[in-house]
């Protein structure tokens, strides 16, 4: 289904355009941040602690880092200081581009095997479905968040992955 570039890709858009969001929501007040404005997750800060909760329990199934502890309706208060969420942000996205660089070239296969609490049960799906899947969430919230961020009077980067640029992808080539 997918191979180690599009795992690669992936990782480096992510890094970018959580940097991007990152620096746009650092624009504002803390209670600008914490402002309710309509998201499944309520505000921009909740929407973005939420995601960082998302990744850690998804990245403890490959032993990456200790799950994050408790649910999915406490992600959203998981990370209660902007400063501390802005750095192990930045820390997890570094860590996922080093994880996919080690990757083994060619197409990604095999299973995925783990409890999940949202389903309830043990859980097994295709290691290319769950990577897609943990990148198509991010986007998703992110896409919430860039909502807000524009709502509150920020100036948002571009979104598009082929106008990620240049510096962001260290010396990979997508194209193989």
């Amino acid at each position: 289904m997918i191979d180690n570039r599009y795992l690669r890709t992936m990782t480096r858009y992510n890094k970018w355009q959580n940097r991007e969001a990152y620096a746009a929501a650092g624009m504002l007040s803390d209670d600008e941040r914490r402002l309710g404005r309509g998201a499944f997750f309520g505000s921009i800060h909740a929407t973005l602690s939420h995601l960082l909760w998302a990744d850690r329990i998804w990245f403890s199934r490959f032993d990456l880092c200790p799950p994050p502890g408790g649910s999915i309706k406490d992600s959203a208060s998981f990370a209660g200081d902007w400063s501390a969420l802005t750095a192990d942000r930045q820390a997890m996205d570094a860590m996922l581009v080093e994880w996919s660089d080690g990757f083994p070239a060619g197409p990604i296969s095999g299973d995925l095997q783990w409890y999940s609490g949202a389903a309830g049960r043990e859980v097994t799906a295709p290691l290319g479905v769950v990577l897609t899947q943990i990148f198509n969430h991010q986007t998703h919230h992110r896409g919430q968040v860039h909502a807000m961020l524009t709502a509150a009077g920020c100036r948002t980067a571009d979104t598009d992955l082929f106008l990620m640029p240049p510096a962001d992808w260290l010396g990979f080539d997508p194209r193989g």
